[in-house]
């Protein structure tokens, strides 16, 4: 009768063991992704500003879509979580293609190969941010659910394995379809 004891608090401890670590995997995993966000949000952080004065150079009344888009920036780079992080990178986004619209009405604009590169890059920049972001969410995903499940979520709860947020788009517009026109 002992050693049933002995072999069950065995096969408990074993449990609690892999469980804790898996928990300490998912969530390094998170803090990595998480990272990998962080780098591609500074690159396009950093294409911006040349962005921006570009454009300027061709567009110069349009001075409120510069402003709207150095604020969508700022408040992106200030964003101190999950969360806040989604919606200020929503509200760049935006402003982003106000940018690219008024852009559009200047052929000479279009043109520019300096435009064109940095339109380019951005573009590079947003599809690894997108496939980060996915990165992110996959984990963090995994992460929640094992947390949750039972009973690897008393062991979460004893040892302060808090839940993690989604990196979320959560501007309607963001989920409508995109429109493809051709002229």
């Amino acid at each position: 009768m002992g050693m049933i004891v002995l072999i069950v608090f065995v096969v408990f401890v074993f449990y609690v063991v892999l469980a804790y670590n898996r928990l300490v995997t998912l969530r390094n995993r998170i803090k990595n992704a998480w990272a990998q966000i962080d780098v591609q949000l500074k690159r396009r952080y950093d294409l911006i500003p040349n962005l921006v004065e570009t454009v300027k150079g061709y567009a110069k009344h349009e001075r409120d879509v510069f402003e709207k888009v150095t604020e969508a920036r700022a408040r992106a780079i200030g964003a101190s979580s999950v969360k806040d992080q989604g919606q200020a990178e929503n509200q760049l986004t935006g402003a982003l293609k106000t940018l690219f619209a008024v852009a559009e009405s200047y052929p000479e604009l279009k043109a520019n190969q300096n435009f064109m590169m940095l339109q380019e890059e951005l573009a590079g920049t947003e599809g690894k941010i997108a496939y980060a972001r996915q990165f992110y969410n996959d984990n963090v995903m995994q992460y929640n659910i094992l947390r949750e499940k039972f009973p690897t979520n008393i062991i979460a709860g004893i040892f302060n394995f808090g839940p993690q947020d989604m990196f979320e788009i959560t501007v309607p517009a963001e989920r409508e379809a995109v429109r493809v026109k051709f002229d």
